[in-house]
């Protein structure tokens, strides 16, 4: 019998500059700095903190439509696990300019808390961006 053997590595795609990530301001900077928050459909994006809790990587999770962007741990984790995370902070944006958490969002946002946990990896933030103002679901004790 054979067996596939394979090989997992990240290809960077691109960068963007930013400062340093101290705060729900910061991450905001950060994403409307990216342009996130002036798309037209839904993006879902997690920052990957390394040890030091400084930035290790940037990765879109899913690309949506209008209204939704699905964000399935298995996805989210297997992007943070490659970077090497010790946390991440969740990030997607509104289209309709209204950054108030859905109820699906708070849902997606416990679901990956918990697979967080699971995995070691410290579900630290997420943050909702539209045109131009943001939303913090830590500092709204969502987390």
């Amino acid at each position: 019998m054979n067996a596939d053997i394979y090989k997992c590595t990240l290809v960077h795609d691109t960068s963007v500059e930013y400062k340093s990530i101290a705060c729900s301001d910061d991450v905001a900077d950060l994403l409307t700095g990216m342009g996130l928050d002036t798309l037209a459909e839904e993006v879902f994006y997690i920052i990957c903190l390394n040890a030091k809790g400084t930035v290790a990587g940037i990765h879109e999770i899913s690309h949506g439509d209008l209204c939704s962007s699905s964000a399935h741990p298995r996805e989210v984790f297997k992007r943070a696990i490659l970077n090497n995370a010790a946390a991440i902070i969740l990030a997607h944006n509104h289209p309709s300019g209204n950054t108030k958490p859905s109820d699906a969002d708070i849902s997606t946002t416990e679901r990956l808390v918990n697979a967080g946990d699971l995995l070691g990896i410290n579900v630290v933030d997420h943050i909702i961006v539209a045109e131009g103002s943001y939303s913090s679901m830590k500092s709204q004790s969502l987390i």
